[in-house]
């Protein structure tokens, strides 16, 4: 009878646990570059992608935060909250999470229309 060859363990690429390290730094440090200051009075907030632009307004303004500015992206928008507690009116609003505006700025603006 043949004998049956022992199942050697498996082992990780050697490039997994680097790869796992980078994308942890990268997801620490865009998690403290986008961060609220705090005492900012106007945040960006990003609701679901699938929502569109009347859904997130509604939203937005159902927690009485005024719209200062729409972004390239409907689900993103540009709010200033009414007091301390608006942003957390913004998140049971259905808010995902509440953004620096100014770390956004140059990725979500939408482009200058000529007219």
């Amino acid at each position: 009878m043949n004998q049956a060859s022992p199942i050697k363990p498996t082992r990780p690429s050697a490039w997994f646990y680097p790869s796992v390290l980078l994308v942890a730094s990268w997801v620490a440090i865009a998690a403290m570059s986008l961060q609220v200051r705090p005492g900012a009075e106007v945040v960006a907030v990003a609701f679901p992608p699938w929502w569109n632009s009347q859904q997130v307004i509604v939203a937005a303004a159902s927690a009485n935060a005024a719209i200062v500015r729409l972004t390239a992206l409907p689900a993103v928008l540009v709010v200033r909250p009414d007091d301390r507690e608006g942003i957390l009116r913004l998140h049971q609003a259905g808010a995902w999470l509440a953004i620096d505006p100014q770390a956004i700025a140059a990725c979500f603006n939408l482009p200058a229309k000529d007219i």
